[in-house]
């Protein structure tokens, strides 16, 4: 009897710390924390057109969680950019695995005629009872309608990438429009690493991650894996993403 009552309140302790901070552990950034990275990579040179953007992050089952704008009003970036961003998110979480991350710019050539994932683009269209729901003046907003449930959608060209906690566990994506798709890119991989979920494990790039593939000639990728040219100026910084900020190494 005495064995029962020491054992019981050990065994509660163990439950209720694992309750306490399991959840911590996989925690995805705030909406705060989001915003804050997102503006502050907005305000360097991507490339583009130096126009505000969206994010949104998704969670590893495809649940908007989070969804904000750059500018002071959502009117200061192009409004069709917000479900583009979630649309970009939804596809990096949907096609990265634990062992290897595949961002939305990785996926360009792969789905075109002849590529390896033909034919992708045209499933598992955006749900418009998400995408659109709600009070526009809530877009990007703590109470955007979207946050909640699940936006699908898929997106091929540069903005989307997954997220992998300091465990290298997959635990969703980000999404980023508003600007040349190759903007958007160098965008959501400064926020990223900014945020610290890029401990990516394996990718299809020379450098063994998800940076965006710059090998397409004669409209031919040499990887299978290319995405077009925005700018001479994205390139270089989209190539030089790996050591301006480089990927997590896991402990």
């Amino acid at each position: 009897m005495k064995k029962r009552q020491v054992l019981f309140p050990v065994v509660l302790a163990v439950t209720l710390l694992i309750t306490l901070f399991a959840p911590l552990a996989f925690a995805l950034p705030t909406r705060s924390e989001l915003r804050t990275a997102l503006k502050a990579a907005v305000a360097e040179e991507n490339g583009g057109s130096g126009f505000d953007v969206w994010a949104t992050i998704v969670d590893r089952d495809g649940v908007v969680k989070q969804i904000v704008f750059s500018g002071t009003a959502r009117g200061d970036q192009w409004p069709g950019g917000r479900v583009m961003s979630a649309q970009k998110a939804n596809t990096a979480n949907a096609f990265s695995l634990t062992s290897l991350a595949l961002s939305t710019a990785n996926l360009y050539s792969a789905v075109q005629p002849g590529g390896s994932l033909f034919g992708l683009q045209f499933g598992n269209p955006v749900n418009p009872a998400v995408a659109y729901t709600g009070s526009p003046t809530n877009y990007g907003t703590a109470n955007d309608a979207m946050v909640g449930d699940r936006i699908g959608g898929v997106g091929v060209i540069g903005g989307g990438l997954p997220l992998y906690d300091k465990n290298g566990k997959l635990v969703g994506a980000i999404g980023v429009s508003g600007d040349s798709s190759c903007a958007d890119h160098n965008i959501a991989w400064k926020v990223r690493h900014t945020l610290g979920f890029d401990y990516v494990p394996d990718g299809v790039s020379s450098t063994k991650d998800d940076n965006i593939i710059y090998d397409i000639v004669n409209g031919v990728s040499a990887s299978g894996w290319g995405h077009p040219e925005c700018s001479a100026e994205a390139t270089l910084i989209g190539k030089d993403l790996p050591n301006t900020n480089p990927i997590g190494v896991k402990p």
